[in-house]
């Protein structure tokens, strides 16, 4: 099927060939489906201002969207919406005018010069300290077997850092037992690469592979590493489930679900002396920058020093 560019300036049908031009690029369908979601709300926004084409959009039509989205406020909670979700909104016009002037069906990128609002640097949630991973860890044990293969998740995220979809895809084939080390295929930006396996993580996903795979195993489960109750690769919201579960048990005063384990493998390395371009290295950072906030969530090297500086703290 050819990709044919609209004939029309309608905003439906541009918005429609440029969502066509990103599965084209091999983006993932959730991504697709992301930008259909915010560019669907922005059409409608349009269309209740008479604005239906595409080439009607301009540098003031976009401030006053902006100046909706900052003044908007969600209908189940009365809050305003984060400027992280305001910018993406944002970002998603943005970038479907620069793709569809680049590609000939706009004359002119009219919102090139538009600013997008600044949304600083967020930390994560508070993150899990050592003992904490180990009391959440713990809680596997009252569930059989179920608990052996669910300590064996919990086990791979800590040890490898690795994100959600990479651990859901992980296949058989993927664990080196004699080297240590996973392989993770086609993770963000469709980047392969090993990370190291702790020692206590091989050996739970061994213990897995042997005692419980075989039970949940069906003609639906390929070779997928990690299988569902139903004998199916587990969904993204499962993992987040079953993660979110054993926190909630631990009874730890903290929140959160797989990127728990994520940032905690992180911050712990930071902790310890890790260099923060072996940590970027771990985690398949594309961006240095996006790393570095594990050195701000770390506290060790700082309240060192400030236990050694600070009057109050030093002569306590």
């Amino acid at each position: 099927m050819l990709l044919i560019k609209p004939a029309s300036m309608a905003m439906e049908s541009c918005i429609r060939y440029y969502l066509e031009l990103c599965r084209a690029k091999g983006q993932s369908e959730n991504t697709v489906v992301s930008k259909a979601s915010v560019l669907s709300q922005f059409r409608q926004w349009c269309e209740a201002h008479a604005v239906v084409e595409l080439d009607q959009v301009n540098l003031d039509l976009l401030d006053s969207y902006q100046q909706y989205l900052y003044h908007y406020r969600k209908a189940r909670t009365s809050e305003p919406v984060c400027r992280a979700t305001i910018r993406y909104r944002l970002t998603a016009v943005k970038v479907l005018i620069r793709t569809l002037f680049i590609k000939g069906v706009l004359l002119v990128n009219s919102t090139e010069h538009f600013e997008l609002p600044k949304i600083g640097r967020r930390l994560p949630r508070p993150i899990l300290s050592e003992l904490e991973v180990k009391k959440v860890l713990l809680q596997s044990e009252h569930y059989g077997l179920r608990g052996v293969r669910d300590r064996a998740i919990m086990e791979t995220y800590y040890a490898s850092g690795i994100r959600r979809f990479e651990l859901g895809t992980l296949t058989l084939d993927d664990v080196d037992f004699e080297q240590y080390q996973l392989r993770v295929n086609q993770g963000k930006g469709f980047k392969d690469r090993y990370v190291p396996l702790a020692r206590n993580a091989c050996f739970w996903i061994y213990r897995y592979l042997k005692e419980v795979r075989s039970l949940l195993a069906n003609e639906y489960s390929g070779k997928v590493l990690f299988l569902a109750n139903n004998g199916k690769p587990f969904r993204a919201a499962q993992l987040s489930e079953l993660v979110a579960k054993y926190i909630k048990l631990s009874d730890i005063r903290k929140t959160g679900a797989c990127n728990q384990y994520r940032h905690a493998a992180a911050t712990h390395m930071v902790d310890n002396g890790a260099d923060i371009r072996h940590v970027q290295e771990f985690l398949g950072h594309a961006d240095l920058s996006t790393t570095q906030i594990y050195v701000h969530v770390s506290m060790v090297k700082l309240r060192e020093v400030y236990n050694r500086t600070h009057p109050p703290a030093a002569h306590r």
